[in-house]
């Protein structure tokens, strides 16, 4: 199977398993859709990230051995240390700034 075609069959991959998280979701109590939301996000944002990227075929053929790849990557993902809290004290201080 030529890349792009792999490419495209991970993509579907990981839409069908966010559209199987959501319905999920959505037959859950409001109290644990809340204790989801930062998951779902991050997904969202992996899916939109793999849109614009071109993943080298060895990596693509990796995952797609996976049942769950967007799950192997949010939970790849979380374990790792962002700059997240920087950037939010950052924009704490922006906004701060901009009402002097």
């Amino acid at each position: 199977m030529d890349s792009k075609k792999q490419q495209s069959l991970l993509y579907g991959t990981l839409l069908c398993e966010q559209t199987a998280f959501r319905e999920w979701l959505l037959q859950q109590t409001p109290e644990e859709i809340l204790k989801h939301t930062y998951e779902y996000t991050v997904r969202e944002d992996i899916i939109f990230a793999f849109e614009a990227m071109e993943l080298e075929d060895k990596y693509v053929s990796a995952l797609l051995l996976s049942p769950c790849p967007l799950q192997d990557i949010y939970k790849n993902y979380i374990k790792k240390e962002t700059d997240y809290m920087d950037d939010i004290r950052c924009s704490i201080k922006e906004a701060a700034k901009h009402h002097m």
